[in-house]
C-alpha cells in the first residue's frame, strides 16, 4: 500500500477549493482519505496554504509521498525544508 499526499478538490464549479489529504493511492481523488493535514485556496491573492506542520512533518517520516503540486506547496511554506533538515541529522 502506497500512501500519497495530495489534493482533494472542492467548491463549486470555477471556484476550486482543495484540502491538503494523506490517502491511499489507490482510493479515488476526491473519495476516502486517512487524515487532513490542511487546506489551499488558488483563487484568493495570494493563494492561501494552510497546513498543520507537525502532522504533516510526521506523514513525511513515516514515508508518505507527495505529489508533485503538493510538493511545491510543502517547498513554499518551509516544510519541505525542515523534513530534509531532518532527515540529514538522522
Amino acid at each position: 500500500m502506497a500512501v500519497k499526499i495530495r489534493l482533494a478538490r472542492g467548491g463549486a464549479k470555477k471556484k476550486p477549493f482543495y484540502q491538503v489529504v494523506v490517502a491511499d493511492e489507490r482510493f479515488p481523488r476526491d473519495g476516502r482519505f486517512i487524515a487532513k493535514l490542511g487546506q489551499y485556496d488558488p483563487k484568493v491573492d495570494p493563494p492561501m496554504v494552510n497546513l498543520k506542520e507537525d502532522l504533516t512533518l510526521e506523514w513525511l517520516r513515516k514515508g508518505a509521498q507527495p505529489t508533485d503540486t503538493v510538493r511545491s506547496l510543502l517547498r513554499g511554506s518551509g516544510i519541505w525544508a525542515k523534513f530534509k533538515e531532518q532527515q540529514q541529522g538522522a
